[in-house]
């Protein structure tokens, strides 16, 4: 046996998820049947998504059940192999983060190549968080030639890969973020206008002095007040990609919700929300652009480290306080 620790949803939160919400347990595991690894995690992702599956309520994942070890992404090692396929020390990406280790069927893990990147790197910008802001900019967008983008959370771990793919390919980009560090990281990266929603007292006159002409892509990681924002500043026929709310996410009470969207309208905007699960066809494409921007030295990316699975409740808390610049991850070995 082979003792991991885990961490599980021991109550559904109201508002910012409190400790008490959370519970740290452990769990012997045997050695893995046929068929069967046993991974040793070395890194979990916490994302935004999360919050809205502690929460009983239908969406497009099935909501975290009280009492059990929670999921997501996750980095690890294989120590224990019963499967032809996977031998002790291949390195694999899985949806069994928030535990220490597990043992899974080896069709439920997927052997990593990193391709010279840092595995932790398969959980960010190289993964899921970077094929939303790829997705969203240009299959949902429809990014066009001239285009002037803006995203708003363009510090965190998405917002800040489509600020540099949008700069990669020549675009004007406006971003908004929270503190003088936030901000001296996005001109770092290239943004063009950098707005510190923070000090500026009217999203919609910063984004109109920024871009006076307007703006023809919103990339909207955090809604309300910037959403509002952006159909203010929009030019006729703009295109809204709808990736997350996460202004709204722990809101005890709906908002009233943007009271502009009229323009839409006379504007002729087309606004759309997505899931990156319904495109993971386009990884492929996805990690040879990636590839060729890192070599010429066009797309970087920084993360925020928690150490120790009993950290991974604090990591997930500073996501809303926005305590992370780019990608938010546990380091659990």
């Amino acid at each position: 046996m082979t003792t991991y620790r885990e961490i599980r949803l021991k109550s559904r939160p109201v508002g910012v998820p409190k400790d008490e919400n959370f519970e740290i347990a452990s769990v012997d595991l045997p050695a893995p049947g046929a068929g069967e690894v046993q991974v040793r995690n070395l890194w979990m992702t916490v994302d935004p998504y999360m919050r809205g599956r502690m929460n009983d309520v239908k969406s497009y994942s099935p909501p975290f059940a009280l009492g059990k070890v929670m999921d997501g992404g996750a980095v690890g090692e294989v120590v224990a192999s019963g499967d032809p396929g996977l031998k002790v020390g291949d390195l694999v990406q899985s949806g069994f983060g928030w535990r220490e280790g597990f043992n899974a069927p080896a069709g439920q893990v997927q052997k990593l190549e990193t391709m010279g990147l840092a595995p932790q790197a398969f959980l960010g910008a190289a993964g899921m968080p970077g094929l939303t802001a790829y997705v969203g900019l240009l299959k949902i967008a429809a990014l066009k030639d001239g285009d002037v983008v803006f995203v708003s959370g363009a510090a965190g771990a998405v917002g800040s890969m489509v600020a540099q793919i949008a700069k990669a390919k020549g675009h004007t980009v406006i971003g908004t973020a929270g503190g003088a560090d936030k901000i001296a990281y996005l001109k770092s990266i290239g943004v063009d206008h950098a707005i510190d929603y923070k000090v500026e007292k009217d999203l919609t006159a910063a984004l109109a002095k920024a871009a006076p002409d307007g703006i023809d892509v919103y990339f909207d990681n955090v809604g309300g007040d910037h959403l509002v924002a952006a159909l203010n500043a929009a030019r006729p026929f703009a295109r809204f990609a709808l990736c997350g709310a996460i202004s709204m996410y722990n809101a005890t009470e709906m908002p009233a919700g943007p009271n502009n969207l009229v323009q839409m309208v006379g504007k002729q905007l087309r606004m759309e929300g997505f899931i990156v699960s319904s495109s993971w066809d386009m990884m492929p494409a996805f990690l040879s652009d990636l590839s060729g921007w890192v070599k010429d030295g066009k797309v970087s990316w920084k993360e925020t480290v928690f150490e120790g699975i009993e950290k991974a409740p604090d990591a997930f808390r500073g996501l809303f306080s926005g305590e992370n610049l780019g990608k938010m991850l546990v380091k659990l070995a």
